[in-house]
């Protein structure tokens, strides 16, 4: 007898070297003959998951959709769903970063929606039902994209957070083989969007022991391996990145993230960065600027004490016995991964252009930081990142 197709609740995760052929098993066990692969063709060409994929998708209509830019965009959306309704499939694969896996949770929940994508994604419209399960396979270590119920877009120019849980991908699976072939700076950008992922996730205003149980762990193999991974890859090193990415993403899926992440989305539409380094400039400065936090500015309803022991949990973590060694380990970490580690270094010089990058702040991912920040305090915390 065949197994009905539903959506698996909560996530099945598959996480394991050689992990990628348990897509066969999914497809035969719910005798699936129509597939949407939303899939990233330089990534699955370059970490092998061609040679595996296609065999076993060989048994299925496939209607593939390729033609994305790096970081979503709407444009992209409207015509992956316009493919996806003439096609009827009966699940969805996701394979790449972060980008492919967001596009696949959108275009298979928003084609089935009865409003227009794009008013779905300003807020203006609500998600009523689910679309086709989906397979979310990365090719990198660090989005977590596979873990959450987020997925990114970008309209007109501005970056959209769209949550709901019907985006969270009712497969995961995370084959470190897939990322033994990512250059260095993949490696890097993604890993420490991983690291940062995990250190706000500790101190989010949004935590919960669950998910700080789960950063901590992210955060430790992140500290303990992305260097190695970026500079001088073995299968332990890409393992451990996996696994950070994976729980760091199981970690903001509750928690969500806080300021560096705000900070980050102007960074990256503005000056180009990719997510991981705009993310990971700001870090360090953020980290002190959250441990002075005091009775007047603290947002955190469980008081100036709880948000000081995350604090010195994130100290800990990083192996330092104070905060200042605490940011100096952080720009270390940055600096070996061969990312910028000052907003000087990544071209960003003059305080002019500092104006636009506070009006650009992803004001919900802000509000989730345990210490209230102002526009004075932002251009504070930017000038201690120029340095």
């Amino acid at each position: 007898m065949t197994e009905p197709l539903q959506n698996a609740t909560p996530t099945s995760v598959t996480l394991a070297t050689a992990a990628l052929s348990e897509v066969a098993s999914i497809l035969s066990r719910h005798s699936i003959t129509r597939v949407f692969l939303v899939i990233d063709p330089i990534a699955s060409a370059a970490s092998g998951a061609d040679a595996v994929l296609d065999p076993i998708l060989d048994r299925c209509v496939v209607t593939k959709f390729s033609k994305f830019q790096l970081n979503p965009k709407l444009e992209d959306v409207q015509r992956g769903i316009s493919l996806f309704r003439d096609a009827d499939p009966e699940i969805v694969i996701a394979l790449g970063g972060g980008t492919a896996i967001d596009l696949g949770k959108m275009i298979g929940t928003l084609a089935v929606q009865p409003d227009d994508a794009r008013e779905i994604v300003l807020g203006h419209r609500w998600i009523v039902g689910d679309g086709p399960p989906l397979i979310a396979i990365p090719t990198t270590a660090g989005t977590g994209s596979e873990a959450t119920h987020f997925a990114v877009v970008y309209v007109d120019g501005k970056k959209y957070s769209l949550a709901d849980p019907t985006l969270l991908p009712d497969y995961a699976i995370v084959d470190p083989l897939l990322t033994h072939s990512l250059p260095a700076g993949i490696t890097a950008a993604t890993g420490l969007d991983a690291l940062c992922q995990a250190i706000e996730s500790i101190w989010a205003v949004g935590a919960t022991h669950e998910s700080i149980d789960n950063a901590t762990r992210a955060a430790r193999l992140a500290i303990d391996h992305l260097v190695s991974a970026v500079q001088n890859p073995t299968p332990e090193s890409r393992m451990a990145m996996c696994q950070a990415s994976h729980l760091a993403g199981k970690a903001i899926n509750v928690s969500k993230t806080t300021a560096s992440h705000a900070l980050s989305y102007p960074l990256t539409s503005q000056h180009g960065l990719p997510h991981g380094f705009a993310v990971a400039l700001t870090l360090g400065p953020m980290l002190a600027f959250n441990s002075q936090v005091s009775e007047s500015d603290c947002v955190d309803p469980r008081g100036v004490d709880h948000v000081r022991r995350r604090i010195h949990t994130i100290v800990n973590l990083l192996g330092t016995t104070n905060v200042t060694s605490a940011c100096d380990k952080i720009r270390s970490i940055v600096a070996e991964s061969g990312c910028p580690a000052s907003l000087a270094e990544a071209g960003i010089t003059r305080p002019s252009q500092w104006e636009p990058i506070i009006a650009g702040v992803n004001a919900e991912r802000m509000s989730n930081n345990p210490r209230r920040t102002t526009p004075e305090s932002l251009r504070q915390l930017l000038s201690e990142s120029n340095t």
